[in-house]
C-alpha cells in the first residue's frame, strides 16, 4: 500500500485553486469551494483521529452511541429542502433508521458472518455509506413529493414521480459501474493492494445494500408523508 504523506497531499491544492481561478475569472466568488475544501480537510482529520479511538474500542454501547449521532445529523440533513415543513424530522428518523438498521443487520450477519455487530472498524464504516445514500433518497424524494404537489398533481402520482426521481443516481450507478467507472470503494481496497476479485465482492455488497436503503427509505418516506399536510403555495405578489 502506498503511504501519502502529508507533504505529497499539499499537490491536492492544486484542483482547489483551479476551480477557485474559474470563479474568479468568471466573476463569481470563490469562498464557497475555499471554505467547503478546508471544512471538508478539517473534517475527515478530524474523523481520522475519532476512528482511531473508535476502533481500538469494542463496545456496544458505544457503537450504538456512534450510529445514533449518525442517524440523527443524516436525518437532518435530509430534510434540508423541507425543513419549513413540519412533522418531516420524525418521518426522516423513521426512513433511515429502519432501513439502515434492516440492512446493516443483513450485511453484518448474513453476508459478512461478523461475530459481533458493533464491531468498529466493521460497522461504522458501512453505516456511513449506507446512512449517506439513504439520506440523498429521502431528501431527493421529499423534494420532489413537496413540488408535484404544489403543482397539483394527486399524491399517489407525485408519490410515484418523487420516487422514481429519487433512485435515479442509484440506478445510474448500478448501469455504469465497471463501463463508467470504478467506485470509490472498491478504487481503495484496490490501491491498497487488494485482489480485485475480492474488492469486487466487497463491491457488489455496498451498491445492492446501498439500492435497498435508498429505496426502502425513500418509499417509507413517501408513505409517511401521506399524513404530513401540504401546505399551499402563497401567490406570489
Amino acid at each position: 500500500m502506498h503511504n501519502i504523506s502529508w507533504w505529497a497531499l499539499a499537490w491536492c491544492l492544486v484542483p482547489v485553486i483551479l476551480v477557485s481561478v474559474i470563479y474568479l475569472y468568471w466573476q463569481g466568488r470563490p469562498r464557497e469551494v475555499l471554505v467547503a475544501s478546508a471544512r471538508m480537510v478539517l473534517q475527515l482529520v478530524g474523523v481520522g483521529y475519532v476512528l482511531v479511538f473508535l476502533f481500538n474500542q469494542e463496545s456496544p454501547w458505544l457503537s450504538a452511541l456512534v450510529l445514533g449521532i449518525m442517524l440523527t445529523a443524516a436525518s437532518w440533513i435530509a430534510i434540508r429542502p423541507v425543513r419549513h415543513h413540519p412533522g418531516h424530522m420524525q418521518a426522516a428518523l423513521l426512513a433511515l433508521g429502519l432501513s439502515v438498521g434492516l440492512h446493516l443487520l443483513i450485511s453484518l450477519k448474513g453476508v459478512l458472518q461478523v461475530e459481533h455487530w458493533y464491531t468498529p472498524s466493521i460497522l461504522i464504516p458501512l453505516a456511513g455509506m449506507y446512512f449517506a445514500n439513504t439520506m440523498n433518497a429521502i431528501s431527493l424524494s421529499a423534494e420532489r413529493y413537496h413540488a408535484e404537489c404544489h403543482q397539483g398533481v394527486p399524491p399517489r402520482e407525485a408519490r410515484l414521480a418523487a420516487f422514481h426521481a429519487a433512485m435515479i443516481p442509484q440506478v445510474n450507478s448500478l448501469l455504469a459501474v465497471g463501463l463508467v467507472a470504478l467506485p470509490g470503494m472498491m478504487t481503495g481496497q484496490i490501491l491498497s493492494g487488494v485482489s480485485p476479485l475480492v474488492a469486487v465482492r466487497y463491491q457488489i455488497l455496498i451498491m445492492a445494500m446501498v439500492l435497498g436503503t435508498s429505496g426502502m427509505g425513500a418509499a417509507l418516506m413517501l408513505l409517511m408523508l401521506r399524513k404530513v399536510p401540504i401546505p399551499a403555495l402563497k401567490p406570489s405578489a
